[in-house]
């Protein structure tokens, strides 16, 4: 059989673009591993996210409505593949590395906490409140540590360089040193801001009329005219660039989009009412888990008992978290046989 690694790497060199992150350049891997014959690294390490558990759990935690009781309302996994499809429509477009762009979209989430950015938080809170070296919790330094420490029972994924930094700064005021890290970066925003408003319209939280009217006009009324409009502005901004940009009016029209929701939606709304009780949940498995390290599973990962805490609880889905906090503080009722 022919070396097909080989053969993808020599179309890569000959059809990208000379700014995209070529595998076979690739910074490499904290543990040197034999080459595939048949997937380049990017393209393993997309495979090895995908089979990962924590992968696997996101679709069993919250993007905006908590536990949601209808089919159609975004999970963080639906988010993840938009982001994916989203993000490699991009790159394709561009000339840029495609599988680099789909291992660091598919992986960017994998930290998250069970109940959304409330989890979040909570869990910040949690640290704040404790005199310890580890100050915040930040769910993208958490994916980063899933995948470098945390799966395969604390030997991690062994990804390249290039993907983990695209995971690390997907968000914050640093960018990805690839150009294929920082389309994740924009697409992220693309996909959550167009999906967040489906999802608020579904619920009923909003109306059509309720959207700021400039932007909606700019982009479009519905998700994929949405999406097409920022997609199309993205690429014809950043062709033959060395950064991944949107025009001015296109950007500021999302920014407002994205304003819009933390005003009426992701901070003042209907869908939020369960919201403080999600923080008492975060904050009581918080306190219980210090006093009791011992009942964590997994002592083989070396760490302090916070970052244990802190592993156990950002790994939970909302299910599980609901689950567990009802063992330990919801009293059972005693029946009495006759």
């Amino acid at each position: 059989m022919k070396n097909i690694r080989e053969t993808i790497e020599k179309y890569e060199k000959e059809n990208l673009s000379p700014l995209a992150c070529l595998s076979s350049r690739s910074k490499g891997r904290r543990k040197k591993i034999p080459l595939c014959k048949i997937r380049t690294v990017f393209q393993r390490d997309r495979d090895r996210i995908t089979h990962s558990k924590a992968f696997r759990r996101l679709a069993h935690k919250t993007q905006v409505f908590l536990a949601p009781e209808g089919d159609h309302y975004r999970t963080r996994l639906t988010h993840t593949l938009e982001v994916s499809q989203i993000s490699r429509a991009i790159a394709r477009a561009l000339q840029l590395n495609e599988d680099l762009t789909e291992a660091i979209a598919l992986g960017h989430d994998l930290g998250h906490t069970p109940f959304g950015h409330e989890g979040e938080m909570a869990l910040n809170n949690a640290l704040k409140k404790i005199k310890e070296k580890t100050k915040r919790f930040r769910h993208n330094e958490q994916s980063l540590r899933v995948v470098d420490v945390l799966e395969y029972d604390g030997e991690g994924l062994n990804l390249t360089y290039e993907v983990k930094d695209g995971i690390l700064h997907h968000t914050g005021i640093k960018n990805p040193v690839t150009l294929e890290g920082q389309i994740v970066k924009l697409a992220d925003r693309i996909a959550y801001v167009n999906h967040d408003i489906d999802d608020a319209l579904r619920a009923g939280i909003l109306k059509l009329t309720d959207l700021p009217t400039k932007p909606m006009k700019l982009l479009g009324k519905y998700p994929s005219q949405r999406i097409n409009t920022l997609v199309i502005d993205l690429i014809k901004h950043s062709e033959g660039k060395d950064y991944i940009k949107f025009s001015p009016k296109i950007g500021d029209a999302l920014a407002s989009l994205r304003s819009f929701l933390f005003r009426k939606v992701y901070k003042h709304s209907e869908a939020k009412v369960e919201d403080e009780k999600v923080k008492r949940v975060v904050e009581l498995l918080f306190s219980y888990y210090m006093a009791h390290p011992e009942e964590i599973p997994d002592f083989r990962i070396k760490a302090t008992r916070v970052v244990r805490v802190c592993d156990y609880l950002a790994g939970m889905t909302d299910r599980y978290a609901i689950s567990v906090f009802n063992d330990l503080f919801i009293p059972r009722v005693w029946s009495i046989k006759k």
